[in-house]
């Protein structure tokens, strides 16, 4: 049955997603007369760069998550409906969702991306990946509980599994998580935990490639590394993790490792709702677009950000799967869709970079401008104004600016809560089933 949404004459615009490129383009669209209907199966917008802040403790969920309703409180023509997208009806311009039929002028797919394992059935019960909230706080708990557990124990090889770390994926991710680890081995863990011998956790960051941070410069990657290595933390370079069970890791030409907490930063893979032909999709399971973020052979569907692959001169393969190509594709489908409105002919896609950047901890961090590069203390100062400025809401921003002030001066946090639901539906081990913050 069809979803109770009021009908107009405005022309309506379905956008399936809230995260960076759903968002924008609901802000830009409601300003221009289109009436605009946001599906997500939260209700909240999540700031995923900062996912790692959560799981380390340094930052509380609520600070990096802002309800959608509260965006749009006072918009008459934008609506919300929270619920799961199981299938597109393009034929009849409908989309069918866990509360009913949705029809469509125009329909925006802006799902984003889910963690790729790469078809590995170990990896993906056993390792610890951080694409929503509810992965971050997983994480903390695992992380914290471990110690929990540690503290009970006499035997230094239980002991050293139990409280090592193996990260895989140098990307920002993969290196920003080490960095907060190495600053919670170093200065706040053995306050909490005075009886535990430290020397026995070991961080260990494994990337598949030659050189750390693959998007950015090589320079970077270099820098990047010698940052993790001032830290303590072990990085293998050109390894491949072939399986894990829980317990070891084993790698091409490499001893196995022992590990009872495995973070999976390798990969992603867009999250493809149902209705999509296969001959749509490109590698990573993404929808290939034209230059106008147009599903091909689709007039009415759009698809932007993680989800889309766009071909151009200047990216051959793709567009790097960052905020701000969604951000972008996001502006330029919002005023193609005016130009439609005013009978005007639609501009191609062009993504400009930006620049690129990523933290490894206190007074570290690399960036990557289209003019300059550098690391440090000045790339740790705009690598925190940029992130906090992208935050939303005032509020918000407040909440990080003052943890991270507090805790740049006192070395420490006290958000390191175990939080877990009571009762038989949900043990404090149980694993996020597929809870990713994703609309489909």
């Amino acid at each position: 049955m069809p979803v109770n949404i009021p009908e107009t004459d405005q022309k309506r615009v379905v956008i399936v997603g809230a995260g960076f490129a759903g968002l924008k383009l609901a802000r830009k669209l409601y300003k221009k007369g289109f009436q605009i209907v946001l599906v997500d199966r939260n209700n909240y917008h999540q700031f995923q760069p900062l996912f790692y802040q959560v799981a380390t403790s340094g930052l509380e969920p609520s600070s990096i998550s802002f309800p959608l309703r509260k965006v749009f409180q006072k918009i008459k023509n934008v609506y919300i409906r929270i619920a799961e997208v199981q299938r597109i009806l393009s034929d009849k311009k409908m989309i069918e969702t866990s509360l009913g039929t949705i029809w469509y002028d125009y329909l925006v797919i802006a799902t984003g991306a889910d963690t790729n394992f790469f078809g590995n059935q170990g990896f993906q019960d056993y390792s610890i990946p951080m694409k929503s909230v509810s992965e971050a706080l997983y994480l903390r708990n695992r992380i914290l509980l471990n110690f929990e557990k540690a503290v009970t124990l006499r035997d230094r090889e239980e002991l050293r599994q139990l409280m090592s770390v193996l990260v895989v994926g140098g990307g920002p991710t993969g290196v920003e998580v080490c960095g907060a680890l190495a600053e919670m081995k170093k200065f706040i863990l053995p306050k909490d935990y005075p009886d535990l011998d430290f020397s026995l956790m070991e961080i260990t960051l494994i990337e598949a490639g030659p050189h750390l941070l693959s998007g950015m410069s090589q320079q970077a990657g270099n820098k990047a590394k010698k940052y993790l290595e001032e830290l303590g933390i072990k990085v293998l370079l050109s390894h491949m993790v072939t399986s894990y069970d829980g317990q070891t890791v084993n790698l091409k030409n490499h001893s196995p490792i022992q590990t009872q907490t495995l973070i999976w930063a390798a990969g992603i893979q867009g999250q493809m709702p149902e209705g999509i032909s296969v001959e749509k999709r490109q590698r990573g399971n993404r929808i290939i677009v034209n230059r106008f973020n147009q599903v091909e052979g689709m007039e009415h569907i759009f698809a932007l950000g993680d989800i889309a692959y766009m071909e151009t001169p200047k990216y051959p393969h793709g567009h790097p799967q960052v905020a701000q190509v969604a951000l972008q594709q996001a502006q330029t489908l919002a005023d193609n869709l005016k130009r439609e409105q005013e009978s005007k002919p639609w501009m191609n896609f062009e993504y400009k970079d930006k620049g690129s950047m990523a933290t490894v901890g206190r007074n570290r961090a690399v960036v990557d401008l289209p003019f300059i590069r550098f690391g440090g203390p000045l790339a740790w100062l705009t690598w925190m104004l940029v992130h906090l400025m992208s935050i939303v809401g005032v509020k918000n921003r407040l909440l990080i600016f003052i943890n991270w002030l507090w805790k740049y001066f006192t070395f420490d946090q006290s958000l390191r809560l175990i939080l877990k639901a009571s009762g038989d539906k949900m043990q404090h081990d149980q694993k996020p089933s597929g809870e990713t913050g994703r609309s489909i």
